[in-house]
């Protein structure tokens, strides 16, 4: 059942990474700036992020079955509308739905884990579901390069809506509710206002401050290099093919992959887990700085490949999340902490778009911009992670 919910996953992976590869071809067929190219891309994370309330909600009140089931068909539907998009506007409309449909992907997978396996393997297992998941990053590497050269990037969003249909059946077919510990007494229902509620009271929890501004900087600062920024980059600093920009993306996904696995393996326990998470966060940032202002082929090849290796340890941030609450809200504070995640990729494509529109209008190398401002960024998520205040069990 994990393997069919890792499908959908993987789908997601695919459609939120595929700016990296398209970027340049949108560019050119709607002649696009900086930012409304970051726009394009941040608007299925926007759209993704806003819809985890109701997702973790609908989660905890009808099962991962229903909510997925009711949900990725959208998904596949803003496929289609992508690529029939003859205007930008539609192609943006293309990406909300898009985002919509895959709202659950990621969440279903984790409060699957945490429901139905002990605590103790909860970062191992979701270091492996990480793992396989990234073989959607693959597909937006040298395959989608492939593709949209011999082609059109409209044959790219046709591809991804048919396996997302796919993906949707293996979930139809194979996934069930298991029952849980309990699970023959009748527990009472909670209505949506209730569900509200005590979603609205995570936020005041004093240490939910520090696991959002983390949350909003880690997975960002990976997706908004590898889903946007990367292919650009390469083909206009170094003057790269599409395929070539590609191989560079499938070698850094390749890196993620390894990546997560290993981390949730590594995982140090409650601990010592949190300072892992601060260090890392900066040494990541230290690699962003570095990448930022050097401008030499090799390590514009080798710095990202580096990230994605190091960006597994954002897998130890669930496992933290998942100490932090108790389990009668495990959906909600997945939820929570998938919506920090998404709006904090939304909000950094949109920005680092910003960032580049000015930065070339005044005359300054757009890409060391972009990459500076999220080292900078990355190091105030790990700050801030660091002082405000920790869940009462933790150290």
């Amino acid at each position: 059942m994990l393997f069919a919910l890792t499908a959908a996953f993987t789908l997601s992976q695919a459609y939120r990474t595929v700016g990296a590869i398209m970027a340049a071809p949108l560019q050119n067929d709607f002649h696009l700036s900086a930012q409304a190219l970051g726009t394009f891309a941040g608007s299925f994370h926007f759209a993704f992020g806003a819809m985890q309330l109701f997702m973790g909600i609908g989660i905890d009140l009808h099962g991962v079955r229903r909510t997925v089931l009711t949900a990725f068909p959208i998904a596949i539907a803003g496929s289609v509308i992508s690529a029939m998009a003859g205007s930008y506007g539609m192609l943006v409309a293309g990406q909300v739905l898009i985002g919509i449909g895959c709202a659950p992907a990621f969440l279903v997978c984790t409060v699957f884990i945490a429901r139905h396996f002990p605590p103790e393997r909860f970062a191992a297992v979701a270091g492996i579901t990480l793992g396989l998941s990234g073989v959607g990053m693959l597909l937006t590497g040298t395959p989608l390069a492939w593709l949209i050269e011999a082609t059109s990037w409209r044959m790219g969003f046709a591809a991804l809506g048919s396996m997302g249909a796919l993906a949707w059946l293996l979930i139809w077919a194979l996934v069930h509710e298991p029952v849980l510990p309990g699970g023959d007494t009748p527990q009472p229902k909670e209505s949506m206002h209730e569900a509200i509620r005590k979603f609205g009271a995570l936020f005041l929890l004093p240490h939910t401050a520090g696991i959002v501004l983390l949350g909003c900087v880690g997975y960002a600062s990976f997706i908004s290099l590898r889903g946007l920024w990367l292919g650009p980059l390469l083909m206009h600093r170094h003057d790269f093919s599409l395929v070539q920009s590609g191989n560079v993306a499938i070698i850094m996904s390749i890196a993620s992959q390894i990546s997560a696995p290993l981390f949730g393996r590594l995982d140090p326990g409650p601990a010592s887990r949190r300072k892992w998470l601060v260090g890392f966060t900066l040494l990541m940032a230290a690699l962003f700085t570095v990448f930022a202002f050097t401008h030499s082929t090799w390590i514009d090849v080798i710095g990202p490949v580096f990230i994605g290796l190091l960006s597994g340890y954002l897998v130890l941030q669930y496992a933290d999340v998942r100490n932090a609450y108790s389990p009668a809200i495990t959906g909600r504070a997945m939820a929570l902490f998938t919506m920090s995640m998404f709006m904090g990729v939304a909000v950094m494509q949109w920005f680092t778009g910003t960032v580049a529109t000015y930065a070339a209008a005044h005359g300054a190398e757009p890409y060391t911009a972009v990459l500076a401002s999220i080292a900078a960024l990355l190091a105030i998520g790990a700050l801030g992670f660091a002082w405000l205040p920790k869940p009462p069990s933790q150290p």
